[in-house]
């Protein structure tokens, strides 16, 4: 049984949605005080913005685009309960939004864990932190403290400089040090030599190698996700192609699902029980577009207490023999702190 000392996933994720007034408001009841919040529109086609306390305020990048960090009135504070918006992108008038919040540390410290020195704030209860760092000269090999206390099961990485790719790492690719996605576009898995340096994912440091994962010389921003029992879990599974999907055991009731197809190339589908989050009505969002809310059929996935099962034959999600990597984070989890009082 999955028993988990966090009693309250949502003390460190949590899904809220709002209406966009075109002016500034504050957004509550994310219960508690996030420090990454992404934020999408779901009524309408417009781009995805990640904000996050360590990068500061009002700093936005773009998971649907390779474009480089902008300076924005979006995110203008993150607050106890919640976070407050500008007029800018992400609270126009009328129009519906999601907002996905993740608890760190606060704005972070400094980490000298690796070849380079990195601010990072780290939750290790929850398995979550938040790196920036600057990276060295072309072919250059280094790697970066994440303050996890343990290896990650995925990493996201972005250059807040320039224009780059999205580079991701998760524990179903396969080789530590060579394979990786791409969050912003819908390509299969790919390797490279050396992508993630000689370490890859370390207990207290991940690897890259500059040029290759990492533009040279230009600040980046890295989050990592490490499975805590109960409360998050990265994994993969093969899909059936049936409408009676795949089940996935998470052991927990999911809040949040990201799926992603690594074999045949598709866009990664992200679910979350507030959006009409009842079987079988899950809608998804594409991380790798900025479509609105899909609440077509071949989309739905069901969610249960102990996983989610795929309902359709999509390739996006469930597409006969195609191998899926999977993030999760939990609305309950199965069993409470004990796991000798079980039944």
């Amino acid at each position: 049984m999955a028993y988990t000392t966090i009693k309250k996933p949502s003390d460190y994720f949590n899904t809220v949605l709002y209406t966009g007034n075109g002016s500034t408001q504050s957004i509550t009841g994310v219960k508690h005080q996030p420090d990454l919040t992404w934020l999408k529109c779901r009524s309408n086609a417009d781009g995805h913005g990640l904000f996050d306390a360590v990068r500061g305020v009002n700093k936005r990048l773009i998971s649907d685009t390779a474009e480089a960090e902008a300076t924005i009135s979006g995110v203008t504070s993150f607050d106890s309960d919640g976070f407050s918006l500008g007029s800018a992108k992400h609270n126009d008038n009328g129009l519906t939004f999601v907002g996905w919040n993740w608890k760190a540390n606060g704005t972070g410290v400094s980490n000298t864990d690796g070849s380079i020195t990195s601010t990072v704030s780290a939750n290790t209860t929850s398995g979550f932190s938040i790196a920036t760092f600057t990276t060295p000269s072309s072919g250059t090999v280094f790697d970066v403290g994440h303050g996890l206390g343990g290896k990650p099961d995925m990493m996201i990485m972005k250059s807040r400089g320039s224009a780059a790719d999205w580079w991701t790492w998760h524990i179903g690719l396969g080789d530590n040090t060579t394979d990786y996605l791409s969050l912003n576009n819908s390509n299969a898995e790919n390797s490279i030599s050396g992508m993630w340096g000689t370490v890859g994912a370390g207990t207290s440091t991940f690897g890259y190698t500059a040029g290759t994962s990492a533009p040279t010389s230009t600040d980046t921003v890295a989050y990592f996700f490490k499975s805590i029992k109960g409360f998050s879990k990265f994994g993969s599974y093969t899909g059936n192609g049936n409408a009676d999907g795949t089940f996935v055991y998470t052991g927990f009731k999911p809040a949040f699902v990201f799926i992603k197809n690594t074999t045949l190339g598709n866009r990664g589908v992200m679910y979350d029980n507030k959006r009409l989050g009842y079987n079988p009505n899950n809608y998804s969002l594409g991380a790798d577009v900025n479509l609105a809310e899909e609440s077509s059929s071949w989309t739905l996935i069901d969610t249960y207490s102990n996983g989610f099962k795929c309902r359709s034959t999509d390739g996006s999600q469930n597409a006969s023999g195609g191998n899926y990597i999977y993030m999760a984070f939990a609305e309950e989890p199965l069993v409470g702190d004990n796991p000798a009082t079980a039944r």
